[in-house]
């Protein structure tokens, strides 16, 4: 599908205030980063930056500093603290009734004060709304939002759910002001309005957001602390582009993504005046399968596929060591991981799946065509897919094809069930295996898949979320990480590492990425920390 270029109501043809223009930023004091993230509206997806829509990590992290939540993670993990809340936690020993306490003085960024009912009306949008984004089922759970005055807010979830204060922690339930966002319509564009830690002003190309500055709201009240009074957010085509900025000293930090080769050639390499800082990460990959599309609805050419695979040789060959291969949903060092790929399908077997697809009665060669993202995740990208169908070709199973597109094209199409096979990587919204299982398999899931497995849906995720105690639910995942073993409607390839990039006057680049990918802009100053 081509895509179809938006024109925004009211700005077609104008700009935002010009920021800069090249090279540097006319932004007096700005810490300036950069990010491979692309910002796109278009007619199939006209309102990226809506926290009712938005569900990517880009997204994401243009809202986590605009847009104030009741809880969020703090910057070295654990779990979620009150942020735009004074207090939160469950009321009741079932973990089903979650009650929160509004800070004194919260107001939006132009001065309206924030009460109860404005909570209670963002969540409910978000449910109303209900986004074929999958955004709305972090909060699918909720069952009723209570108010007591204006500062007391009460959840009724339908179900235990242990994970609900992660869930209240994500962009899906910012704090919006009804005057800005209405109840049952996304907000089109790029303009975000909030009462987080910054307010924003946005530099637009055609359908392109193509610069973001974030300025200390003076108004915010909140558990957060900053460091500095001003950040540029510069999206660049890929992470060479992205590289010759950081040289070139007109960018202060590289966030997402740097490449491999960058990642080796300033480790082993160093530069003068710029620092390569490794950071804890979660991000995993994988291809998904529609299981109602012809190619793959048999079972046994999903299996077969899952036998073939070299994870090993894949991650060598394009990334290094900045990843490792994965054999589950759930990465390494997230409780509740383990290894049920590799129980089933063990060393890449060619024999094995010749063998299932015979029995199944499929004939070989399967032809199949491989969809990945062009700007999405990375320049390996390409590469990783065509060392896939390479590996498939080499087992005479498979006759491969490679087809790329725009994410902006890619996501709708994947959602609307176009592609048989697709690749996608995962971010967590928080940091529990919760967020690796449900966004794959529960209703109203991210990939919007047909697969459903109703005793994954209704009796293991639902069982998993009773658990205060995390690891006490990790029986309940080994269960469900063997059921996607055998169905295979997703196949995970691998985890990675994250690198961060910066000048080396810039300090707290350390924090300013955590573990789910998230920019924690607020972090970074200049000069000795």
């Amino acid at each position: 599908m081509n895509r179809k270029t938006l024109v925004l109501p009211a700005v077609a043809g104008l700009l935002a205030p010009l920021l800069a223009a090249c090279g540097g930023s006319e932004e007096s004091g700005a810490i300036v980063v950069g990010t491979t993230d692309q910002f796109i509206a278009t007619a199939d997806a006209p309102a990226p930056l809506d926290p009712a829509f938005a569900y990517d990590t880009g997204a994401w992290n243009i809202l986590r500093q605009t847009v104030q939540t009741l809880m969020h993670v703090p910057r070295d993990g654990g779990e979620p603290v009150p942020e735009a809340a004074q207090s939160c936690g469950f009321s009741d020993k079932a973990s089903e009734s979650y009650r929160c306490k509004l800070r004194s003085g919260l107001t939006f960024a132009d001065g309206t004060a924030i009460t109860a009912e404005d909570v209670k009306y963002s969540i409910e949008r978000v449910l109303k709304i209900k986004s074929d984004n999958g955004t709305a089922a972090l909060l699918a759970n909720i069952d009723t939002v209570e108010t007591k005055g204006a500062d007391e807010i009460v959840f009724h979830l339908k179900t235990p759910d242990a994970t609900f204060p992660y869930k209240l922690s994500t962009p899906v339930a910012g704090i919006l002001s009804k005057d800005k966002y209405e109840a049952g319509k996304l907000r089109d564009g790029f303009d975000v309005d909030g009462s987080g830690p910054y307010t924003m002003k946005v530099e637009r190309e055609g359908d392109k957001a193509t610069r973001f500055v974030f300025s200390k709201n003076p108004s915010y009240k909140g558990d957060i602390t900053l460091r500095n009074d001003k950040v540029e957010l510069r999206p660049y085509a890929d992470a060479d582009a992205m590289g010759k900025a950081l040289e070139s000293d007109d960018i202060d930090m590289m966030a997402r993504s740097l490449s491999r080769q960058q990642i080796k050639d300033l480790t082993e390499t160093p530069k003068d005046g710029i620092e390569v800082v490794e950071v804890p990460g979660l991000e995993i990959r994988y291809l998904g399968f529609n299981t109602k599309a012809p190619a793959v609805q048999e079972k046994a050419v999903r299996k077969a596929m899952a036998a073939v695979v070299d994870r090993g040789a894949l991650v060598n060959l394009v990334y290094g060591p900045t990843a490792e291969p994965l054999y589950s949903l759930i990465p390494s060092s997230i409780t509740g991981h383990a290894t049920p790929f590799f129980d089933e399908y063990g060393e890449p077997d060619a024999s094995r799946a010749a063998k299932l697809l015979k029995d199944a009665g499929v004939k070989a060669p399967v032809k199949v065509t491989l969809n990945y993202t062009t700007d999405h995740y990375g320049s390996e990208t390409a590469q990783e897919f065509e060392a896939l169908k390479k590996q498939l070709d080499a087992s005479g199973l498979f006759d491969a094809t490679v087809k790329g597109a725009e994410w902006s094209t890619f996501r709708t199409a994947q959602k609307r069930g176009d592609y048989a096979v697709y690749g996608l990587g995962w971010f967590p919204d928080f940091p529990d295996p919760d967020n690796y299982i449900a966004p794959f398999l529960d209703s109203d899931n991210f990939l919007n898949t047909p697969y459903v497995n109703k005793v994954v849906r209704d009796q293991l995720i639902p069982r998993s979320r009773r658990q205060a105690d995390r690891t006490a639910a990790s029986p309940v995942y080994n269960q469900i990480q063997k059921i996607v073993a055998e169905d295979v409607p997703v196949l995970p390839l691998w985890q990675g590492k994250q690198y961060v990039a910066a000048r080396d006057d810039l300090n707290g680049v350390e924090y300013a990425l955590n573990t789910s990918s998230d920019l924690l802009l607020w972090e970074l100053g200049r000069g000795t920390a």
